[in-house]
């Protein structure tokens, strides 16, 4: 079976419907049923997060994190682990309420958002952004607000890291539509400054290539 099937499945109506998230939460709530898997729920961080933490001696001291479509948690609860306060939040309310669930005693601050229609408050908010893989689920057709909406989270002074697979080695059938170079370069918006991008394999596949993209304010 791939992992993506239940993906693949589970899209594909959503889509036709011109639904482009809603086959989120009905992958979670199969999940959680355990009649579907989720390909990306797994125990450790976001491999090319936890490196780039590790080479820059990332620590949160006490500034704000926060997280895109952070879905059970790993990431979020690794940026909480350096010290962050973490925000984190997914447009799944199953996803959340699992993320909760598995992690009682947590400090994250787990929200219910659209990133398409996010929060006020947020705009300008976040010493770090973490935008890990949740762009490239969406139709092209919605990159340009997704983007601007990420951007938008990153304070003056702070940072964003972007993660992503490539679009040099997939093809177009999706989700997910990795990011070309150009929509990765598309970030640097509304005053934020690229600082480096960077084509890396990806942790459970070499032939895979993702960007890792760093952006400041």
């Amino acid at each position: 079976m791939s992992p993506h099937e239940d993906t693949d499945r589970l899209s594909a109506p959503s889509l036709a419907a011109g639904d482009a998230t809603g086959w989120f939460d009905a992958l979670y709530a199969e999940a959680e049923a355990g009649a579907a898997t989720v390909p990306w729920d797994r125990p450790e961080p976001t491999a090319l997060l936890a490196e780039w933490a590790r080479l820059t001696g990332l620590a949160g001291a006490g500034r704000r994190a926060l997280v895109v479509g952070c879905g059970p948690g790993r990431d979020a609860e690794f940026m909480a682990g350096l010290g962050f306060a973490t925000t984190a939040f997914d447009i799944s309310e199953t996803a959340i309420r699992v993320a909760r669930g598995r992690h009682p005693d947590s400090t994250v601050d787990y929200r219910v958002a659209d990133l398409l229609a996010p929060p006020d408050e947020w705009r300008r908010s976040f010493d770090l952004v973490v935008e890990s893989n949740n762009v490239q689920a969406l139709p092209r057709s919605l990159r340009a607000r997704a983007i601007a909406a990420v951007a938008s989270f990153v304070a003056p002074g702070g940072t964003l890291l972007v993660v992503a697979a490539a679009a040099t080695a997939w093809g177009e059938a999706g989700p997910p539509w990795p990011l070309t170079r150009g929509e990765v370069d598309a970030f640097a918006t509304g005053g934020l400054r690229e600082e480096s991008v960077q084509e890396l394999p990806a942790e459970d596949d070499p032939l895979v290539v993702r960007w890792r993209a760093v952006f400041r304010r």
